[in-house]
């Protein structure tokens, strides 16, 4: 549900867009070689923006999501996710603050079902909760002169990973080392993206999606949803759970599986040579009726091949080729895996 004139923008600018998502900019391949090599900005249309408002807004998310929000700044970011009773991911977010409001970052395609099922828990609270996918533009910035590319577009570059500077139009968001989001109001994002590709090369919406499995960190998507608790993910590893704060969906599973250290399944970085895609099955060659893990995220790679993160048993790790599935129903052989490191 990107706004009309964001995407007129981006069009303007050269963007091939399929259905909601920027494809790229005419060079897929030497985008992703820009991504590995140097600075670019990407819109991010498969995320969404949704805002949680009001006087209760603080503690109902700190008694919905993994993180503890009551201890969240203004000035910063954390990762989080909201659960199933059984404790299993129905999403993964980027929450900030503006003010006193909360804004959430989470997969497009989930955006309609995470405010559905959010609002029956809303009940006596003083809170709103509204879609801004209409009305704001999503853009990431990366590589070594991402800094100085927001600086061009007269932005404030926050100095430490999950810090975040406000402006009038929006946020910046700093990722990590080299990596920003900026959320602003649809019309400032057409100004800024002008701005912004000026100073950095612009990539479509897979390109990021590499840099999200290079960074080992996967959004948790539809084909992913209900699949992972949140330690299977990493979640634990970048601050987006709270084994600190009272109850919240899952919370009872989610703590069980830390203390009892019941996690046998954890995130690997792996490489296959063709298209593989988030929620297809891992299963050892040969054996493609016992599988033993599923892909999280997955992005073609700089260079050829698909890079992916996958949720794997640890006992099937090296005990022989591991395979995925492929959309076609053929399989591809893994390569190159590497634990996310913790």
């Amino acid at each position: 549900m990107m706004n009309a004139d964001w995407q007129a923008c981006l069009r303007a600018q050269g963007a091939r867009i399929d259905g909601n998502s920027v494809r790229d900019f005419g060079d897929p391949e030497g985008e992703l070689i820009a991504a590995r090599d140097a600075t670019i900005a990407a819109p991010l249309t498969r995320l969404a923006l949704i805002e949680c408002a009001g006087p209760d807004a603080q503690t109902f998310l700190h008694n919905q999501l993994t993180s503890d929000v009551n201890h969240l700044a203004e000035s910063a970011a954390q990762h989080a996710a909201w659960c199933s009773p059984k404790g299993r991911m129905l999403a993964s977010f980027v929450l900030f603050r503006r003010g006193a409001d909360y804004l959430a970052l989470l997969s497009d395609d989930l955006a309609e079902f995470i405010l559905e099922r959010l609002r029956i828990y809303v009940l006596r609270s003083k809170v709103t909760l509204a879609d801004r996918r209409a009305d704001c533009g999503i853009i990431g910035v990366s590589g070594p002169r991402a800094a100085a590319a927001l600086q061009n577009a007269g932005l404030e570059a926050p100095s430490a990973a999950l810090a975040t500077a406000g402006f009038a139009d929006g946020s910046v968001i700093r990722l990590d080392e080299r990596r920003y989001i900026v959320a602003a109001a649809a019309d400032a994002a057409a100004r800024l993206w002008r701005e912004l590709s000026a100073a950095a090369a612009p990539a479509g919406a897979p390109v990021w999606q590499w840099l999200d499995v290079a960074a080992g960190v996967p959004w948790i998507a539809e084909a992913t949803r209900e699949a992972f608790v949140p330690q299977m993910t990493g979640l634990d590893r970048i601050g987006g759970v709270s084994f600190h704060k009272g109850c919240y969906p899952g919370q009872e599973i989610v703590a069980r599986a830390r203390y009892l250290g019941k996690v046998k399944r954890h995130l690997y970085r792996v490489h296959a040579a063709g298209p593989v895609a988030a929620g297809a099955a891992v299963f050892p060659a040969g054996a493609p009726d016992q599988p033993c893990g599923q892909i999280a995220a997955a992005a073609a790679a700089p260079g050829g091949g698909y890079d992916a993160l996958a949720v794997i048993l640890e006992d099937a790790v090296g005990q022989g080729e591991l395979r995925t599935t492929q959309a076609d129903g053929g399989g591809v052989g893994l390569s190159n895996i590497v634990p996310v490191a913790g």
